[in-house]
C-alpha cells in the first residue's frame, strides 16, 4: 500500500459518517471488534480520556505538553485535523510520518471487513495501533464527539475527564444541558477517577450521579488552586479553566504511580501549543486565527480579544461556519464585539452557510453593521487586509475548516 492508496482507504469511508450522524445508531461493537482484531491495541496503554463542550483540545493538549516536560513519550490524538489529517495523531508533537501511517493503514485494511466502518473509527484505530506500535508511555485521547458512543469510549483509562458542557452537536447529544451531560460522561468507567470542570449545577448533577453509580471518584477541577504566577502559553482567562482540569488528570495520574514533577507542571503550562485556539499570528496589524465553532467558544474568543487588546480601535471579522451549529446566536455575540463582517465559505464542502445566508441573518441582529461578501477565504482574508485600518484587529472565526484553510496562507 502506498500513501496516496492509504489515504484514498481512509477518505473513502467518510460518507459512511452519515451513520454516525444519525441519533440512536451510533454503537461501539464495530470499533471493539476492529481493535480486537488488530490485537487490542488500546489495553496495552496507559491512557488519559477527555471530553468537553469546549477546550477538550486545549486540556489534551496541556496534559500531553506535561507529561513530555516530565521525560515521558507521549501520544495525542486529536480531531479534526487543520491542514493535514496526520495531525490527528502526535507523539511528542510531531505528526505521524506518513510512512508510518501508510503501514499501519495496512494494518488496519488487512483485518478490515465491515464495510460500515467510519472514517472517525479509522482514524481511532490508526491512533491506538500508532502508539502501542511506537510504545508510548502514556496517550491523551481526546473525544471526537459526544462521550458515549464516541468511537475512543473503548478504552480503560487512567482518568477520565470532562471539561464542560454547553449547547453543541444537539442533533446527536440532545437540546438540554442534562441530555448533553448523560453523553459526555458516558466516558466514565467503574472504578476509574474522573476529572470535571463542570460549573452548570442541571449538568453537574448528572455527572455526580453517573460518577457514583460507577464507583468513579469525582474530583472537582475548580477545586483546585492554581497559582497565579503559573503562566500559560495560551490566550485567555479561560484557558486558567483547561489548565485546572488538566493538572487535575495530573494529580491523579500521580496518584496511579506516575512521576510528574511540579517543574513539569510548569514548563507543560508554559510551552504548550494549540494551533488555531485564539492563536495570534501577528501583531501589526493584529490577526487572531480561532476555531470557535459554539456559543460558547465564541463568548469565551470574544471575551479574551477583549481583555487582551482593549487598545485597538476597530474590529474586523472573518467568519465561515456549518450548518449544523447555533450561527444566528454566534453571530450575536460577534455583533457586540466586531466592527465589520467579511462573510466566506471554506472549500466546496456543502455543510458551508452560504456567505449570503451569514449576511442576511446578521442584518436581523444589526443591520448598520458593514459586511462583505466573499466567495473564497483567502479573497475574504486579503480584502480584510486591505481595509483593516491602524491599530485594528482582524480575526479568522467559526470553523476548524476555515483555519485550516487560511493557516497556511497566513504562516507563509
Amino acid at each position: 500500500m502506498t500513501y496516496d492508496e492509504a489515504l484514498a482507504f481512509w477518505y473513502g469511508r467518510i460518507n459512511y459518517e452519515v451513520r454516525a450522524a444519525k441519533p440512536g445508531d451510533l454503537k461501539l461493537e464495530c470499533m471493539q471488534s476492529l481493535l480486537h482484531r488488530l490485537g487490542d491495541p488500546h489495553e496495552k496503554l496507559r491512557l488519559v480520556h477527555i471530553t468537553g463542550t469546549k477546550g477538550k483540545g486545549s486540556t489534551a493538549a496541556m496534559v500531553a505538553a506535561i507529561l513530555q516536560a516530565a521525560g515521558y513519550r507521549v501520544g495525542l490524538f486529536t480531531s479534526p485535523h487543520l491542514s493535514h489529517v496526520e495531525e490527528r495523531i502526535q507523539i511528542n508533537g510531531e505528526s505521524i510520518s506518513r510512512c508510518d501511517l501508510t503501514a499501519r493503514m495496512a494494518d488496519v485494511a488487512a483485518v478490515l471487513d465491515d464495510p460500515a466502518i467510519t472514517f472517525f473509527e479509522i482514524g481511532t484505530a490508526l491512533g491506538f495501533l500508532h502508539f502501542a506500535h511506537s510504545c508510548c508511555d502514556v496517550a491523551v485521547i481526546e473525544v471526537g464527539l459526544g462521550g458515549r458512543f464516541d468511537s475512543t469510549n473503548v478504552c480503560t483509562p487512567l482518568v477520565s475527564v470532562i471539561t464542560n458542557i454547553g449547547y453543541d452537536h444537539m442533533a446527536q447529544l440532545g437540546n438540554s444541558l442534562e441530555a448533553i451531560a448523560f453523553e459526555k460522561a458516558g466516558i466514565i468507567k467503574r472504578g476509574v477517577p474522573v476529572v470535571s470542570g463542570v460549573m452548570q449545577a442541571a449538568p453537574r448533577e448528572v455527572v455526580e450521579r453517573i460518577a457514583r453509580e460507577q464507583n468513579a471518584a469525582l474530583y472537582s477541577a475548580g477545586e483546585i488552586p492554581l497559582d497565579p504566577s503559573m503562566k500559560i502559553g495560551l490566550l485567555g482567562g479561560h484557558q486558567r479553566e483547561n489548565a485546572a482540569c488538566a493538572v487535575a488528570a495530573i494529580l491523579r495520574l500521580r496518584e496511579a504511580g506516575m512521576a510528574i514533577p511540579e517543574a513539569a507542571v510548569r514548563e507543560g503550562l508554559a510551552t504548550v501549543r494549540w494551533p488555531a485556539r485564539i492563536e495570534l499570528i501577528s501583531r501589526d496589524p493584529i490577526v487572531i486565527l480561532d476555531t470557535a465553532h459554539n456559543v460558547p467558544s465564541t463568548e469565551a474568543l470574544v471575551k479574551t480579544l477583549s481583555e487582551s487588546f482593549p487598545q485597538v480601535n476597530h474590529r474586523s471579522v472573518i467568519l465561515a461556519v456549518s450548518s449544523d451549529k447555533q450561527y444566528p446566536e454566534m453571530l450575536r455575540v460577534l455583533a457586540n464585539y466586531f466592527d465589520r463582517f467579511y462573510f466566506t465559505k471554506y472549500g466546496t464542502n456543502p455543510r458551508s452557510v452560504p456567505p449570503e445566508k451569514l449576511a442576511d441573518m446578521l442584518q436581523t441582529v444589526d443591520r448598520w453593521k458593514p459586511i462583505s461578501l466573499h466567495s473564497t477565504s483567502d479573497a475574504a482574508f486579503h480584502a480584510a487586509r486591505r481595509t483593516e485600518r491602524d491599530n485594528g484587529l482582524i480575526c479568522i472565526t467559526g470553523s476548524v475548516f476555515l483555519a485550516g484553510e487560511l493557516r497556511p496562507l497566513l504562516r507563509s
